[in-house]
């Protein structure tokens, strides 16, 4: 291997071009804006997604696609509403058909229900396509905290190939071939951290929030099963692991747009105040919209999606989910 790039100069793709710079390979960091591109170079900081890291040396931002089609591995971390506009730019100057595409982002499109490496798949049909999942903060990760994540490939030499290369003292990498349960997990998870941001906005304490995060694994397990995940992935790094860290992490922007609801604040006013994107916010939809499609019943999904999208309280919305009738816990 003798070139990485990365393709989002977000927080995350700044991270990871980070740690994987660690191989002393050059790593092509693509991002859409030219002057955000140019200050990266200039100052090798990365202010307005990752302030206070410096970038090593051998990362080199850039804003043209054409900079990444001679890597040997393209790691591809856009927001998921923007994969599908990336995966064709990425498509108009293809890497060689057997460079691995790796997703390291997590969502669902709107409407299609489609995986983001489904998205990378249908624009690249010829390249082999894994993905990277599990509780990985790009804080912590850009200052080595210790951090174990889970790496899904059809193809089980091509995972255990990503696996060497993404092993470094403070990051390890487990494999997967349930690609399928580990996109769900790091995919529906976000919804549920604003829900646990809205239990910390309401001041409901300790117990509401245990009951809240148990609830949510739950109703995670059900529609991730129903749209094809295996249940045991749900309960290793990429689902409950996930789940985890989002709901109860300072570093969550998913827990904190919960939090900020919780404590009065209108969607359209945190999101003008966000530089960076909260996927569960979009991600709601798309699980609203699945869950209808498939007959699942998903009533945490369906509270949140009411407090995002048709302004109903958060204190009306926890007193419905209180209130609905007595079941069996494995219900």
């Amino acid at each position: 291997m003798k070139k990485i790039a990365v393709i989002g100069a977000g927080g995350w793709g700044t991270a990871l071009a980070i740690l994987l710079s660690e191989r002393g390979l050059p790593i092509a960091l693509w991002g859409y804006e030219k002057g955000h591109v140019d200050e990266i170079n200039r100052s090798r900081l990365n202010l307005p997604f990752l302030p206070g890291v410096t970038l090593p040396e051998n990362i080199i931002a850039t804003n043209s696609m054409a900079d990444t089609a001679d890597a040997d591995l393209v790691v591809i971390v856009p927001p998921s509403k923007a994969m599908r506009s990336v995966a064709e730019q990425l498509a108009a100057n293809p890497p060689r058909p057997e460079t691995p595409l790796l997703s390291c982002t997590k969502g669902i499109e709107l409407h299609s229900g489609l995986r983001m490496t489904q998205i990378i798949q249908e624009a690249l049909p010829n390249n082999p396509v894994a993905a990277l999942s599990g509780p990985s903060h790009a804080e912590e990760v850009a200052r080595k905290a210790p951090t174990a994540v889970a790496l899904g490939c059809a193809d089980h030499e091509i995972a255990k190939q990503l696996q060497q290369i993404f092993s470094t003292p403070n990051f390890r990498a487990y494999t997967s071939e349930d690609v399928t349960g580990m996109e769900l997990g790091g995919a529906l998870k976000n919804i549920f951290a604003i829900g646990a941001g809205i239990c910390d906005g309401l001041g409901l304490g300790d117990n509401t929030k245990a009951a809240y995060v148990t609830r949510a694994l739950a109703e995670l397990n059900r529609l991730g099963v129903a749209l094809g995940g295996k249940r045991e992935t749900f309960q290793g790094l990429s689902g409950i692991g996930d789940l985890m860290v989002t709901c109860f992490s300072r570093h969550s922007r998913n827990r904190g747009v919960g939090e900020r609801i919780g404590k009065g604040e209108t969607l359209e006013q945190i999101s003008g105040s966000m530089k960076m994107v909260a996927e569960g916010v979009p991600t709601t939809l798309s699980a609203f919209e699945c869950a209808r499609k498939l007959g699942i019943e998903t009533p945490i999904v369906d509270q949140i999606h009411a407090i995002l999208y048709e302004n109903k309280a958060p204190g009306a919305a926890t007193m419905e989910l209180l209130n609905r009738d007595p079941r069996p816990e494995e219900d």
